[in-house]
């Protein structure tokens, strides 16, 4: 009786309403952000945002007259925001070059992970503040993270939804509409409240996969999929990583047989494996996969990948998973 589970995003998280003249009262805002002092002398009109968890933030703030432009997409915009992110140009589906994005002549340029601002991303911070464009980079990447290594860092203290908070406050306040970033946290927490109402995992297990088959991509214990788990009362199959998103074979996957596969359904086209049709047709053929409880009784949960990374998209997350556990018989 098990079943593919693929929800669609309830309760879009659009623009408040809130009304805000943008005259930059209580300037300038200045922020700690990443080991970085950033002041913002008045509300960005021409603003960048560099990755889809940023733009997201701006869209549900009603800020889409104020972004110029936008890239680094993994899935198809939030429910609720279409309209509103059709309006803006987008420079490339991954990253751009620094050129293309001095090009829209930004009064403020933010993105959703370090690396994007780092060295072999768009651009080092200091190239866009030397010329006097400040930048921002989501607390929920640089909060108890290591990034100094390969690949996408680890936790040194488990991820919590407060460093997402934290971000559409901050973007709030600098854009000269904090209202509506408190508007927006409260609608944020209320939900994930509803989703885990009366819901009791414990002893199931999950894994996350996010893209690639030959290699792939599995969640560790405390990023994004960590707030989804411990929200959830359940065991992240892979708990015994603080790496972000490490490397694991198929071997090693198969021995922990988890109760529920958490699978990312991502529309970009850098790795492979990157749609969940993708991800289940090697599972269920793998000689390695196939064979697993999960894949046996089809316990899948499809998520964007914007859920599954710290965002406001997170909130999703812990709403399909938990839909997803529900309709498994696995929520208590």
């Amino acid at each position: 009786m098990t079943a593919l589970v693929l929800l669609t995003a309830c309760g879009g998280t659009g623009p408040t309403g809130a009304t805000s003249d943008g005259s930059g009262s209580g300037r300038p805002v200045t922020l700690k952000n990443c080991g970085r002092t950033v002041t913002v002398d008045s509300p960005p009109r021409h603003a960048v945002s560099l990755d889809q968890g940023s733009t997201e933030i701006l869209l549900s703030l009603g800020l889409a007259d104020r972004i110029a432009a936008t890239s680094t997409w993994t899935d198809p915009v939030m429910k609720g925001l279409e309209k509103e992110e059709a309006k803006i140009p987008r420079i490339a589906e991954n990253r751009p070059s620094s050129e293309k994005v001095l090009a829209q002549e930004p009064d403020f340029v933010s993105a959703s992970f370090a690396s994007t601002l780092g060295k072999g991303g768009v651009a080092p911070r200091e190239q866009f503040e030397d010329l006097g464009v400040p930048t921002y980079v989501s607390p929920a990447d640089c909060t108890a993270k290591d990034n100094s290594g390969g690949g996408d860092g680890s936790r040194t203290k488990p991820l919590t939804m407060d460093g997402v908070y934290t971000e559409v406050r901050e973007l709030a306040r600098v854009f000269g509409v904090p209202e509506r970033g408190d508007a927006l946290v409260a609608r944020l927490e209320s939900r994930i409240t509803a989703a885990t109402d009366g819901i009791d995992a414990s002893g199931t297990t999950l894994l996350y996969w996010f893209a690639n088959s030959e290699a792939p991509y599995m969640a560790g214990c405390c990023g994004a999929p960590g707030i989804i788990t411990r929200e959830l009362g359940a065991r992240n199959a892979f708990d015994d990583t603080r790496e972000e998103w490490p490397q694991i074979n198929w071997e090693t996957v198969a021995d922990r047989d988890p109760d529920v596969l958490v699978i990312g359904d991502l529309t970009r086209k850098s790795q492979t494996a990157e749609s969940a049709a993708k991800k289940i047709a090697f599972l269920e053929s793998n000689p390695a996969t196939k064979n697993m409880d999960a894949v046996r009784h089809k316990r899948y949960v499809l998520l964007s990948g914007q859920a599954m990374n710290p965002s406001i998209r997170t909130v999703e997350g812990v709403e399909r998973v938990a839909a997803g556990l529900r309709s498994f018989g696995l929520a208590g």
